[in-house]
């Protein structure tokens, strides 16, 4: 039994998600037992979340016309995949966007932002994989539509839920596993549910980490994860030329260039496969014949040594010094680390001296909004904002590239392995 998974570029438009029906078909023609795992299309989280913020703002008709606008969209796709099939089997999905409806249509009664969140951004999932499955019906191709928050059980932190383990796996051993040994089962990645039945999602781009938990959990032979590249980059191909792909990489690679930011793999996703060794394949949706990239077991992989650029833009870099220029000792650093743990903000680097510490963090206004204001009362504060943060994994010379060499860097690290510089355009 294998694990699908297809992220939102994958299904952007009908004739993207003809074109995965087409791949889920070749896999299956010897009966070959597949869950597939199928994101929100194209960008409509990013339109999700825009509705929800103007919801949760109170601008209710900005809310209205998103929600206008996400509806249109899926409209569209739905009517050139199934044409005159439409009227029979679309009151599925439109069920979804009347609960959509239903919930903007009246003022938000909790008001914390994160639980309200993950009860309305999961429904790009829901929408997306019910569309799926019912064309994939149309032409012929057998399938279970299952809602995945009856499997991942989770912890109530939302936008950042938790797997609880052991439920999770004990449903999905007895009451998933027999049917994916049925037939084709189409699910959603980041979505789970806590046990007072509320939405949680397991952090943006959360979908690769579904995939591994519901390998992990069916023991699966293999997950694959169809991208819109070849397979796992040196470097983001959008962002630099003569990229090359990485045929192989061992598990304890692959969660290095994750921790560091990879875009093209979960931070999550490697450790619950790592613990059984569940080989992990990144394959294109564009040219699913191609060989992609293999991520197996340390043992079986002769390490790249090719040099990695990862990117990671919209960053902020805080910068916070003693008021009285004493010295910033471990009991500030305590406090920073539980305003910045209770914010929940993610810091991808570190520095300190003597009167001074700063880091570098995914920037969310929402979250760093409070924790500024906090910090303040302890430090003076600089913040600086819209800024990248390149980690050069591998690097072999003592030459940066010619493309970060006239930026302004305002932190650089090395470590034996890696280079990490923060800097604005």
């Amino acid at each position: 039994m294998k694990v699908f998974k297809f992220g939102g570029a994958s299904v952007k438009d009908a004739d993207a998600v003809r074109n995965v029906a087409e791949i889920i078909s070749k896999h299956c023609k010897n009966n070959e037992k597949l869950l597939v795992v199928i994101s929100a299309m194209g960008k409509t989280t990013n339109a999700l979340e825009r509705m929800l913020d103007a919801w949760f703002e109170g601008r209710n008709k900005d809310a209205a016309k998103e929600l206008d606008e996400i509806k249109t969209f899926h409209n569209n796709i739905t009517q050139k995949l199934i044409g005159g099939s439409l009227q029979n089997n679309y009151h599925e999905v439109d069920n979804l966007f009347i609960e959509l409806e239903c919930m903007i249509e009246t003022k938000p009664v909790n008001t914390d932002f994160d639980f309200l969140y993950d009860q309305i951004v999961g429904y790009g999932e829901l929408i997306s994989t019910k569309i799926i499955s019912i064309y994939m019906q149309t032409v012929g191709i057998d399938n279970r539509w299952l809602d995945a928050r009856n499997f991942i059980n989770t912890s109530e932190d939302y936008r950042q839920a938790k797997i609880n383990w052991e439920a999770t796996e004990e449903i999905i051993s007895n009451r998933l596993l027999p049917l994916v040994n049925r037939q084709i089962v189409i699910t959603q990645g980041f979505i789970g549910r806590t046990n007072r039945n509320n939405t949680t999602t397991l952090g943006r781009e959360g979908s690769d980490y579904s995939a591994s938990i519901f390998a992990y959990c069916l023991n699966a032979q293999s997950v694959t994860i169809w991208k819109d590249v070849e397979g796992v980059m040196n470097a983001d191909p959008k962002r630099m030329k003569n990229t090359e792909i990485i045929s192989e990489l061992s598990f304890s690679k692959a969660i290095e260039l994750a921790y560091y930011g990879a875009t093209i793999i979960h931070p999550k996703t490697i450790q619950p496969l790592l613990k059984k060794s569940i080989p992990l394949y990144v394959k294109s949706f564009v040219n699913p014949e191609a060989k992609g990239t293999a991520i197996k077991a340390d043992s079986d992989i002769k390490e790249t040594s090719k040099e990695c650029y990862i990117f990671k833009d919209n960053q902020v870099l805080i910068k916070l010094f003693s008021k009285d220029f004493s010295f910033i000792v471990e009991s500030n650093l305590k406090s920073i680390f539980e305003l910045i743990a209770n914010a929940k903000v993610q810091v991808n680097l570190m520095q300190n001296s003597a009167i001074s510490f700063s880091f570098c963090a995914n920037f969310d206004e929402r979250k760093f909004e409070n924790l500024i204001s906090q910090l303040a009362t302890m430090f003076d504060t600089e913040i600086i904002k819209n800024l990248t943060l390149l980690t050069l994994y591998n690097h072999n010379s003592h030459q940066l590239p010619d493309f970060v060499s006239e930026k302004e860097i305002l932190i650089e690290q090395h470590s034996k392995e890696a280079i990490q510089l923060v800097y604005t355009d």
